[in-house]
């Protein structure tokens, strides 16, 4: 069941005191109260788990509550096919970064940990402040988190478009206060596409990008790792459509932003010539450099079938690569020759087993190890190159 009117009342004077008295278990027994740095609430209309504050689509947003929907007419529940958290959520029928149809919560000022975990939803991104902080979380129950500072009192935040004609569903949020300053720790944006980007679960896709694989090789007390790459994406989808935005409203001196794009600029459907992609590519470099940031520039790896009759792997024209090490030179920026590199390692493990590093029949997009394996060389040639963190 969900809370009644008292207990609802109970629950305002609790959360006014920093301290959170979350909902009653299916079988109907009180849960414990949860300290006040930490918020964890449970959507849709099924039983809520122990733990949890419940939350309905109908539930609106009060001051006195602390918590709620902004226009709870634009909600509604839904079932979904997972267990606990996961088996009802929440639907958004209005989305978008800028739209006001989200779930707000108040917050002391400070740096928070959000978890959030999806209900059925086939791809779908999550938003919050206006901007994007999860890329195309994909699958039923898909799960990840972020770390956002709050400096006006109050998270907003919404599921939104990751592919045209699909639900965008919520299931359960958590968030947890890490400090009283409301600055990300040191940072690692990257951008990118299908061969960079996340695939879910995280720990454990068939599929992986080498920025979803980066983690594994970054000293995780100094940095966290904030892969905006997607799949299919081009230069100027990332600089105009939302991603790049998100990265300016966060990026700051000592962190990172590392971009790898050109794949999908090649492509005659994105009408993008390489001279295009080159100043699109500098216009996002100056824009990261501005911010104080170090920039990083990455050429994509080749495809898998990419060998010579000498068995020497080579893709070194692939992909407007010239213009991307051409643009390191010329912003004064540091240069991952991904392609290169991948190539060097490619060479010596020889045909075979490059391909499978790769998905299968698939020469262009790496599995899991060969996603590891690509994050290694990244990560080893950035320490290579002097830059901390690796």
């Amino acid at each position: 069941m969900r809370w009644s009117t008292s207990l609802k009342m109970m629950l305002c004077t609790v959360l006014a005191t920093s301290v959170i008295a979350v909902g009653w278990g299916s079988k109907g027994g009180q849960v414990a109260e949860a300290a006040g740095d930490q918020y964890k609430f449970d959507f849709g209309a099924g039983a809520v788990e122990n733990g949890y504050t419940g939350v309905s689509a109908t539930e609106a947003y009060t001051p006195s509550k602390g918590y709620g929907f902004n226009t709870p007419a634009n909600m509604r529940n839904v079932s979904a096919s997972g267990s606990g958290v996961r088996s009802d959520a929440v639907q958004f029928m209005t989305f978008g970064t800028k739209s006001n149809n989200t779930f707000n919560v108040d917050l002391p000022n400070g740096l928070y940990e959000v978890k959030v975990i999806l209900g059925n939803t086939a791809r779908a991104s999550v938003a919050a402040e206006g901007v994007y902080q999860i890329m195309n979380m994909t699958g039923n129950g898909a799960t990840d988190q972020f770390q956002i500072p709050i400096t006006d009192g109050q998270l907003n935040l919404l599921v939104t478009e990751g592919k045209a004609g699909t639900a965008f569903t919520l299931s359960a949020l958590e968030i947890r206060k890490l400090s009283n300053q409301p600055v990300t720790n040191r940072t690692i944006y990257i951008g990118g596409d299908s061969t960079v980007c996340n695939y879910y679960p995280l720990s454990s896709s068939t599929q992986g990008g080498w920025g979803q694989l980066l983690p594994s090789y970054v000293n995780n007390t100094t940095f966290q790792v904030r892969n905006m790459a997607t799949s299919g994406q081009i230069a100027r989808g990332f600089r105009d459509d939302g991603q790049m935005e998100a990265i300016l409203k966060y990026i700051k001196p000592g962190d990172y932003f590392i971009l790898q794009l050109g794949i999908n600029d090649t492509n005659t459907k994105n009408n993008t010539t390489e001279a295009q992609f080159k100043e699109i590519m500098r216009e996002m470099v100056q824009k990261a450099k501005s911010k104080g940031a170090t920039v990083v520039l990455s050429t994509p790896q080749g495809r898998a079938t990419d060998f010579n009759a000498s068995n020497v792997h080579q893709a070194e024209n692939r992909w407007y690569n010239a213009s991307t090490r051409a643009l390191a030179m010329e912003e004064g920026v540091t240069l991952v020759d991904l392609n290169k590199l991948s190539s060097a390692y490619f060479t010596s493990i020889g045909p075979a087993a490059t391909l499978a590093l790769y998905m299968n029949g698939d020469s262009l997009h790496p599995n899991r190890q060969g996603a590891a394996q690509l994050a290694r060389i990244v990560a080893a040639d950035l320490k290579r190159q002097g830059l901390s963190g690796f």
